[in-house]
Formats: C-alpha cells, sequence, structure tokens
C-alpha cells in the first residue's frame, strides 16, 4: 500500500536513512520504493531527476543542518571554548552516539563522489576552516589550528566508522571525549 506524503520535505529524512544503510550506488530505486512506502509517481513527482536529485535533496538537507547548528555557531561564537562545547555536544547528538552513520562520508568514499563532489568538498572544508578559525579564538597556536581542525573533523568520521564496524558506539564516545580533551589541552 502506498504511504501519503504532502510534501518533498516529508520524505527526505527517510531517503536519508536509506542513502546511508545502502551508499548511493547501492540504493535503487525498488528499495526506496519499498522502504518509503511510496510509489514510483509520488517519487518523480517529489523528484524529477530521480534519485540523482533525491541525493542532492538529502546532502543539502544535511549541509543546511551543519550550518545552522556547528558551522555558523562555531563561526560567529562570543565564547569559542562554549562553541567547541556545543559543536561536540551537537556531533554526539546527530550522529546518535555512534549508532548513525555520516552520509557525506559514506558518498565520500564510494564511486559517486564525483557526483556530489561539491556539497561533499563544502561541507568538509567549511567544518574545518570554520573549527579552526575557533581554535585559535580559543587559544590554540595559530599554527597549530588548521592540523587540530583536521584531525579533529578527521577523527569523528573515523570514530563513526570505527563504531559501526566494532558494533560498538560507545568507541564513537570515547573518541569524542579524547578529541575534546586535545581541544583544550592544547587551548590551554
Amino acid at each position: 500500500m502506498s504511504r501519503v506524503v504532502t510534501e518533498r520535505k516529508d520524505v527526505i529524512a527517510m531517503l536519508a536513512e536509506i542513502f546511508r544503510e545502502h551508499g548511493y550506488d547501492g540504493t535503487s530505486l525498488s528499495l526506496i520504493t519499498g522502504k518509503t512506502g511510496l510509489g514510483k509517481g509520488s517519487l518523480y513527482h517529489f523528484f524529477p531527476g530521480g534519485k540523482e536529485e533525491m541525493a542532492e535533496a538529502v546532502l543539502g538537507d544535511i549541509s543546511a543542518w551543519f550550518r545552522t547548528y556547528i558551522f555558523e555557531p562555531l563561526r560567529n561564537a562570543e565564547d569559542p571554548a562554549a562553541a567547541l562545547d556545543a559543536m561536540f555536544a551537537a556531533v554526539d547528538g546527530y550522529f546518535r552516539q555512534g549508532r548513525r552513520l555520516c552520509l557525506m562520508g559514506v558518498i565520500a568514499t564510494s564511486g559517486a563522489h564525483d557526483r556530489f563532489a561539491r556539497e561533499l568538498n563544502r561541507y568538509f572544508s567549511d567544518w574545518r576552516a570554520d573549527l579552526s578559525v575557533t581554535l585559535e579564538r580559543a587559544g590554540t597556536p595559530a599554527a597549530e589550528c588548521d592540523g587540530l581542525a583536521e584531525e579533529i573533523v578527521g577523527g569523528i568520521q573515523g570514530a563513526l566508522i570505527l563504531a559501526r564496524s566494532l558494533e560498538d558506539p560507545g568507541a564513537f564516545g570515547r573518541v569524542l571525549t579524547r578529541l575534546k580533551a586535545r581541544c583544550l589541552t592544547v587551548s590551554s
């Protein structure tokens, strides 16, 4: 039985989880219709460009969330230490304490990278740049900020993969704790 959906945004969250679970290349239209309960007609009504437009919409939605809750708070923080603390808390919540993969990371490491390179590159470069600026404002020596920001973003991505591979979401929390402590140590 087909599901009734009135707005495109209603479908995006469902699509995100499908792409997270199966990757872009492993997600077929029949898998999408089966998992969402939507018919092909409904999907093409919302996404005339097919699966690629669906993925673009999902990546755009993720980027918007990170801009609102991670990048802009880092960039505009009056209290950089509080902004760093808030970033780690928001990241932990967004990735469900290590139980949710980063779709940007999933696609970045797949054969679909080139197709979505602009959005992927913007996501990772904005995160790294905004984090670096905040680290410097928090007292990290300027020469160390870019490297530390890269280490943190890479550590978060790696921790998600580690937690998933080991079926140990706690690994994600442990890595976040060490990365956060590293920020405080360098900034002191």
